[in-house]
């Protein structure tokens, strides 16, 4: 099997990762503006051939990825259509589609182009940062330019789901419609929250010094990259624009349910929210990745974090990151533990309630 890539940051990079673990003898060709990029990826044998212009080494490709930034994706098809065979499945990642399919059809690429996106993702960026199980478990949205290419599309979804994503069908228009609603909505609630306090701070930045626990839960991705948000965000922005309406018009009506002091609309609106968040689904990773993340109640003595990092440690349980937390949610100070992954954050729950520490997980 041979595969291309054009861009090989975070997805791109975990996609090649990902074919290299499940199909060691495939060869795989990428192209990045960045040299370091390529020379990391070939020193760590992912990639086998890098290169800096788009060419013939391309020829031949089973799968070709476009893994650049959304509105440089559209500019690269020209480039790549030279290189393409019968065979060649062509393909993106970007998370706005209707685009990309249009300027496929305008330059007539449609019997080789299948849309994708792995709904996956990460507040860091880059190579560097890429891993082969990002896409695991997480749903990988296809969609197809044409009714006909049901082989092609079938074949994909195979490939996909040899890599242990969840292969998702759905047309152009209604993936904008649902990702600007469940991933870039969020993304512009959280930065417009962290600029509203910051905006609204105490001029001895009391909000900045207290914040902490819930707000930077939910605002956690306000730290993802400005320059993608900012290309996402104007790809998609007729369906951003309607959603975003319809968003302020929700916020209006609990504002209306306040200023009436209506206690009981005021309890359906968390009572609905709370059950409808329980129901959904935790089989798959979604557009917004998920925390492992335990809370732990420590002695306040010197070297209490060191133990519990020992105990850890001698468990060989990876830490991506821990600070205490101060919060009316607990009664005094907790000790928050991250994790890379959910086996870690359970076998850490486990091995610290073992050593009779007080533990809390949230779901």
């Amino acid at each position: 099997m041979k595969t291309g890539f054009i861009g090989l940051g975070l997805i791109g990079g975990s996609i090649a990762k990902a074919i290299r673990q499940y199909y060691p003898d495939s060869e795989i060709i990428a192209f990045d503006k960045n040299r370091e990029t390529l020379a990391l990826a070939t020193a760590e044998s992912v990639i086998n051939t890098a290169v800096t212009v788009i060419d013939e080494n391309f020829k031949g490709c089973d799968y070709l990825f476009l893994c650049a930034p959304v509105i440089y994706n559209s500019a690269y098809l020209s480039q790549v259509k030279p290189f393409l065979s019968k065979q060649t499945i062509l393909t993106d990642v970007g998370s706005v589609k209707t685009p990309i399919h249009e300027e496929v059809e305008k330059i007539g690429l449609s019997d080789f182009f299948i849309g994708g996106h792995p709904m996956a993702g990460s507040e860091k960026s880059g190579y560097a940062n890429s891993k082969s199980v990002l896409i695991e478990n997480s749903y990988y949205i296809l969609t197809p330019s044409e009714p006909e290419q049901k082989e092609k599309v079938q074949a994909f979804s195979d490939f996909i789901q040899s890599l242990r994503a969840i292969p998702v069908a759905l047309d152009c228009k209604t993936h904008d419609y649902v990702t600007g609603t469940i991933s870039h909505l969020p993304h512009v609630i959280a930065s417009s929250l962290v600029n509203f306090v910051r905006d609204h701070d105490t001029k001895d930045e009391l909000m900045k010094l207290l914040a902490a626990g819930g707000f930077k839960d939910i605002t956690r991705i306000a730290s993802s990259s400005p320059t993608m948000w900012e290309h996402i965000l104007t790809a998609n922005r007729e369906h951003i624009s309607q959603i975003l309406g319809n968003y302020i018009e929700s916020l209006n009506m609990a504002k209306a349910m306040i200023d009436q002091g209506d206690s009981q609309g005021i309890y359906s609106f968390f009572d609905s929210s709370r059950s409808y968040r329980n129901s959904v689904p935790d089989i798959s990773a979604g557009p917004i990745k998920k925390l492992f993340a335990i809370y732990c109640d420590i002695i306040d003595e010197t070297g209490g974090i060191a133990t519990i990092a020992t105990i850890l440690a001698s468990n060989l349980i990876s830490i991506k990151n821990i600070g205490i937390v101060h919060n009316r949610e607990f009664e005094e100070g907790v000790l928050r533990i991250e994790f890379y992954e959910a086996s870690a954050q359970e076998q850490a729950a486990q091995v610290l309630r073992r050593h009779r520490y007080t533990v809390y997980e949230r779901s």
